[in-house]
Order: C-alpha cells, then structure tokens, then sequence
C-alpha cells in the first residue's frame, strides 16, 4: 500500500482581486463571492512556466517527505496547461529537480487530472515499476488561456501547483491510499473545451447541472465498492471550482453531517488539476486533518470525468 508522506504547494505572488477582474468584464465586483465564493485568485508572472511551478510545489512536498531526488522514480504531472506540445513537461521538472532516475510523464485529465496521476503513480509503485517513491504533481497556468473580458472564466480561475510524495505506508505518511476510482462521460466534452488558437471555454450552466446529477452516484458507487460507509468520511478535499457549487454539493454525497470540507476556493479560486493537492496540503499544514475516519479526494471537470480516492485520515 503506498501512502501520502510529504506535501506541498506554490501560488504566485501577485494577488488578483474581484475588483480587477471585473474592470476587465464590467459589472459590480460584490456578484463574483455571491456566486462562485471567490475572494482574490493568484495569477503568475509572465516568466513562470507551468514546469517552474511543478517543480517548487515538488521540492516543497519533497522535502516535508525527507526524500532526496535520486530517491525518486516516478514523476507524474497532471496539467492541461503544459509548457510546449512536446516533450513531456514532466520530464523539465525531472531535470529541474535532479531526480536523474525518474521516469516522468505527463496526464490531461482537466481538472480530475491530480486524481488520475494519483491512480497511476500508485499502480505502478503496487507493480514495482516506480521503484519506492512517486511525485505526483498537479499545476496549471489558466490566465493564460482564458479570454480575459470572458466574465464566465476570467472570475474563476487562478495559477498554482501542488504535490504529493508517495511512498511505503509503513514509514507513517499523512494517510494511506485506500482506493481510486475515475469516470469519463466522453459525449459531454463540449461543456469544457479549447480549440486550437482560442481561449478555453466553458458551458457553466452544463457544467454545474453534471456536477450536481453525476458526482453523488459516482461517490455512492465508489464507497458501496469499497464497503464504506458514507458516514465514516470525516474530511473531504474537493476540487476547488466554485464554492457555491461545492455547498450545494455536499449535502448529496451521503457523508457524514458534519463532515469537514476543506477550503481554499476563496484565496485561490479554481486552480484547476492543482485544486485538489493545494487544498490537501493547506489542510495538512494547519493540521486539519484530524480525529478517525476516512479522508475523500474529489474531483470533476472536462472531459467530462470525475474522479474519487479514499485515504486514511
């Protein structure tokens, strides 16, 4: 069993508040937390490549874990934002970091993206493929391909990176993983979509009407598999993609009442495959993972998919 040892994160530094993203797109700001519960988003510098993100959310979960880089030998980066068509973006945090003898690729999975690498990165370690540590990172760098007097995107998105290491559970890491499970809806692509020489797009309306009908049977199938009671799920890590959603979400998964619902979708905004570990490891650093049960990833987004993981809190 391979579990989460070491976390970490990285958001820019320049702060965008409602206030500037609607003197792109017009209207009164006070609509954008009403709606989305988005304070302020982080949006990078023109300089930061989605590698240079990648790369500093790892070394930050790196070091949490007390691994080197030649201990590592799997890096897996979830992002729908590389860097260049070709190579791998991955393979750029690999030479950043030194880990000389990783194997490093890259997953598209949107917004569900950390959950596949996730899944894939703990297969392979299963199978011996990876050696004794796997990277899993998710970073996207949105401001760049969102139309900027799109009022429906521009609110919504932030740049940031997050990571998690894998390693053996016995070596007492935040939480093993139990269990994933992901799910492609194929004839819904067109909800969320970029086209060759445009802006990413997204049919919000559709979107949410997915997240609200498919999300709680994807949860209740993925824990009658596991033979796990909702109940038991103490902590739920979320994708962060509009938090007046995430509300109306919650009270179908079947968890339990009082369930902790982990937040950064108001400092943040969406950060797309990077929602998930950013959340995870805010959580972690504040020490909020706390008491029995059993801790829910989640995530959605296009494609379109979800995605679930069920770890130990």
């Amino acid at each position: 069993m391979s579990a989460v040892i070491g976390t970490g994160s990285w958001l820019p530094e320049r702060v965008v508040t409602n206030e500037e993203t609607v003197a792109r797109t017009g209207g009164p700001s006070g609509w954008i937390t009403r709606k989305t519960g988005i304070v302020e988003r982080r949006w990078a510098d023109p300089e930061t490549t989605t590698a240079h993100a990648a790369t500093l959310a790892a070394r930050s979960a790196m070091e949490r874990a007390g691994i080197e880089p030649e201990q590592v030998g799997l890096i897996v980066l979830a992002t729908s934002t590389p860097d260049r068509p070709q190579p791998p973006t991955a393979t750029a945090v690999q030479h950043a970091l030194g880990a000389t003898g990783a194997a490093a690729v890259d997953i598209n999975g949107v917004c569900t993206g950390f959950l596949y690498a996730l899944a894939t990165a703990r297969g392979m370690l299963a199978t011996g493929d990876a050696g004794r540590y796997a990277l899993v990172i998710g970073a996207d760098i949105y401001s760049r391909i969102i139309d900027p007097t799109d009022h429906r995107t521009v609110v919504l998105f932030g740049d940031g990176a997050g990571a998690v290491v894998l390693g053996p559970d016995e070596e007492g890491g935040h939480g093993e993983i139990l269990a994933t499970r992901m799910r492609s809806h194929g004839h819904l692509g067109e909800l969320i979509h970029m086209e060759p020489g445009d802006h990413f797009r997204m049919d919000g309306a559709g979107v949410r009407d997915f997240v609200l009908s498919e999300v709680p049977l994807a949860v209740k199938d993925f824990l009658g598999e596991q033979g796990v009671d909702g109940r038991q799920v103490r902590h739920l890590v979320a994708h962060q993609a509009n938090g007046v959603i995430l509300d109306a979400l919650v009270p179908s998964l079947g968890l339990a009442e009082d369930v902790t619902v982990h937040r950064t979708i108001d400092r943040y905004g969406n950060t797309a495959s990077a929602s998930v570990p950013i959340t995870l490891d805010d959580a972690l650093r504040r020490d909020a993972l706390t008491g029995d049960g059993l801790t829910l990833l989640l995530a959605f987004g296009g494609g379109m998919a979800t995605g679930a993981a069920l770890m130990r809190s």
